[in-house]
């Protein structure tokens, strides 16, 4: 198994729940008959929040695609109201026309959007990393492929995109890989990172930004989460981990100000779903985003694969 890098000087730091709160979603029908995930929120212009969630069937509903991607905006970042039509839907082409998920946004100087996403194929066989531009969210267009997969790193997903204090773009994101290099075969989903000239690449890949810890909470599975960078000095990522069993929970790592070494990283989870009497149901948490209002750190996520919630999250 890969080891993190060693830090020789670690930091001491670390960070606590406040409070969770449910976020509620009103919309179309075709919206609310649906699923929530992998919520983007992020601070409006004008005031408000803004947010980008995929939606997909519920279990008892026809599986049509593996998700929508809907743009939602609230007053108190709670309580979200969706368009009357998502901005995202699967096809025309094959090379997304089993769904769109997972969408993180990219804001330019220049007032336009980039939107990142995973594409799954029409047979629903793999996904890969997708992604799409435009002036507004209701006027995006999808530009292809942003992170092709490859034989070693199957099913590029789940982006997260940051520019680093050397103005050279990091693209953070999940795919499936061995976890054991000296005994193949023991799929997991990792984190890999690639360095870029522009926000859209081309990506060069770099070594993997951190590893899972055998004798941890976060032992089999990792998935990138949102970067917290109020101190540019050193950005923090709540990322997802799991067991084998694929039972995910939100911990942080935080960086050097180029993401280039680990500084220091959480030993407990820092966000656990609720416990359940059924040991076989969906037991998930799964961090999306997270923006920084008036000095409170806000992180969002997803429960279950179904619903969302908010966390207010202290810095000590």
């Amino acid at each position: 198994m890969k080891r993190d890098p060693v830090n020789a000087n670690p930091v001491i730091l670390d960070f606590n729940v406040e409070h969770l709160e449910p976020v509620t979603i009103d919309g179309p029908a075709a919206l609310i008959e649906r699923r929530f995930m992998s919520p983007f929120v992020w601070l409006a212009d004008g005031g408000g929040y803004e947010m980008l969630m995929r939606a997909w069937p519920k279990a008892e509903a026809p599986f049509t695609d593996t998700g929508v991607i809907w743009h939602a905006t609230s007053n108190d970042g709670r309580h979200f109201v969706t368009d009357d039509r998502p901005v995202l839907t699967p096809g025309p082409d094959a090379i997304d026309f089993g769904g769109c998920e997972d969408p993180t946004l990219v804001r330019m100087e220049d007032g336009s959007y980039v939107v990142y996403y995973t594409g799954v194929r029409e047979d629903f066989s793999t996904g890969q990393l997708l992604y799409a531009a435009g002036p507004s969210i209701d006027r995006l267009e999808k530009k292809g492929v942003a992170l092709a997969s490859s034989k070693t790193k199957g099913n590029t997903k789940e982006a997260t995109v940051m520019m680093t204090a050397d103005k050279h773009w990091r693209l953070f994101y999940e795919y499936a890989g061995d976890i054991d290099e000296e005994h193949p075969g023991n799929d997991a989903s990792l984190i890999g990172l690639a360095r870029g000239e522009s926000v859209a690449g081309p990506w060069t890949e770099r070594p993997a930004p951190f590893a899972p810890r055998h004798d941890s909470w976060d032992n089999w599975h990792l998935s990138t989460g949102p970067m917290l960078r109020d101190d540019p000095d050193m950005p923090v990522m709540f990322y997802n981990g799991a067991t084998r069993d694929a039972r995910w929970r939100i911990g942080w790592v935080a960086f050097d100000r180029d993401c280039t070494r680990i500084v220091a990283r959480g030993i407990q989870p820092l966000i656990t779903p609720p416990p359940v009497d059924d040991r076989t149901a969906t037991d998930i948490a799964f961090g999306a985003s997270v923006i920084v209002e008036r000095g409170r750190v806000w992180l969002y996520y997803s429960l279950e694969d179904a619903k969302l919630a908010r966390a207010e999250i202290r810095r000590s």
